[in-house]
């Protein structure tokens, strides 16, 4: 008979103890560890599964280029590097009514022809049938199934034979190999391990959709994060209409670029060019407002920057940022009143990215320096000038990168002037907008107040 061993485990960072602990000794976090059962087997028992390959130089190894199927959804297709690879393991987070399970719902209703497997263990078969008639998609060849047994969900998959299998979410299945309550951090890891073993064996790629704990990050084990072949998190504020899919993990393609949905009635619509959708048109003749050239992945964009600049009304002054880092905004304000010699002591400083995207491109620092200048002399600046440019803590502005990309968006949106730092190494000849380079955030202020 198999005896049972308990042990506790920490969420955050998989670090093990012999009992509860408060606080983990490890990562540092508190009341992350929970409780596993283990079942400890005689040593004559133990199997080990035998591959029979031999050793092989590495020059000797043939490189082929991994085959995909196109998603066709291009945004889906962006982030995953080109599209999915047969036999990977993709996990997808984000928070509750972002929006994940219609997303992957929507991306197997556009596969047309191809037959796919949406396994749901959170959802009945009529609220999946509902989801889908909203969507209005080609469900033809879209088969459902509401089960939380991993063993029945695998049978489907081996009766059907699919070409993309969906399970929503990890957290909701369960194996019969483990005496442990579904959800629980050895239901996770091993249905994880037993479905990455399935879609290698059978060459089908699996889409798996993980739950977010509070704290933000995926919940469950931290080796489920290792055992999946790509992570995907899919955010935004859900007071907007706006979602960002990005990769955190990708053993197929790179971690930089991200996806832009809208979000609508009939389901998430692709955000082609996001640089018309985050300009307000309806920002001349107002302070505060400046535009920042940004880029995240390889994609370039233009956001609106937006600060309000006020008399603090209790002793302590507020500093307060959505979709930008507080801590970089109060490292650009000391900068600000340091070199520049604005004095923001006693002022309440508000930031917010419009959209309510999170940026963390550090081009926007100048931008973000413009627009709390300009609410703090309620003086409007240009609306046919955009900015892009990191500050340091001297007051300088360094170089960034893909700056041609950046000139390029601006000059498509019709700005006539784009202000850059002095030290990129770029032709202008061929650009038809008026590229300004500066050298120090003083430079590009006395250009702003000139104009």
């Amino acid at each position: 008979m198999a005896k049972a061993t308990i042990q506790y485990v920490c969420s955050s960072c998989g670090a093990k103890a012999p009992q509860m602990l408060g606080r983990c000794p490890v990562c540092g976090e508190w009341g992350t560890y929970e409780e596993e059962v283990l079942e400890s087997r005689p040593h004559s028992s133990v199997s080990i599964r035998k591959t029979g390959s031999s050793a092989q130089r590495l020059q000797d190894v043939e490189a082929t280029e991994e085959m995909r199927l196109d998603m066709r959804n291009g945004e889906f297709n962006r982030v995953l590097g080109g599209g999915l690879v047969p036999g990977s393991l993709v996990l997808l987070g984000g928070e509750p009514g972002i929006g994940k399970s219609t997303l992957v719902l929507q991306v197997l209703m556009q596969q047309g022809e191809r037959k796919t497997f949406y396994a749901s263990g959170e959802e009945s078969a009529r609220q999946l049938k509902l989801r889908a008639e909203r969507l209005a998609g080609n469900a033809e060849n879209l088969y459902i199934s509401s089960e939380t047994s991993l063993e029945h969900i695998l049978d489907q998959v081996k009766e059907l034979e699919p070409e993309i299998v969906v399970i929503d979410s990890i957290q909701t299945i369960g194996t019969e190999a483990v005496d442990a309550s579904i959800g629980s951090l050895t239901q996770v890891r091993e249905c994880a391990a037993r479905i990455l073993e399935f879609a290698k064996t059978r060459n089908i790629p699996f889409i798996i959709i993980g739950h977010i704990n509070k704290e933000g990050s995926l919940a469950g084990p931290k080796v489920l994060e290792h055992i999946v072949d790509t992570v995907l998190q899919f955010e935004g504020d859900q007071q907007y209409m706006y979602r960002i899919l990005r990769a955190q993990k990708n053993r197929f393609g790179s971690t930089s670029e991200i996806g832009i949905y809208e979000m609508r009635q009939n389901g998430l619509r692709e955000v082609t060019n996001p640089s018309e959708l985050l300009l307000s048109t309806a920002r001349e003749g107002l302070s505060g407002i400046a535009i920042a050239a940004a880029v995240e992945g390889v994609r370039p964009f233009l956001i609106e920057v937006q600060a309000l600049v006020s008399t603090a009304a209790y002793g302590t002054p507020q500093r307060s940022s959505t979709g930008f880092d507080g801590r970089r905004l109060n490292m650009l304000l000391a900068v600000l009143e340091k070199r520049v010699g604005f004095k923001l002591l006693q002022k309440d400083v508000f930031l917010n990215i419009a959209g309510g995207l999170r940026v963390q491109d550090p081009a926007i620092d100048l931008a973000v320096l413009a627009a709390v200048l300009s609410s703090n002399m309620d003086i409007p600046l240009d609306a046919s000038t955009c900015l892009c440019g990191e500050v340091g803590l001297a007051g300088e502005i360094r170089p960034v990168n893909r700056i041609e990309q950046r000139i390029a968006e601006a000059q498509k949106l019709g700005f006539k002037r784009i202000i850059i730092p002095a030290d990129q190494k770029i032709d202008t000849t061929r650009s038809s907008i008026q590229v300004v380079p500066v050298r120090k955030v003083t430079d590009a202020f006395r250009l702003l107040i000139k104009a």
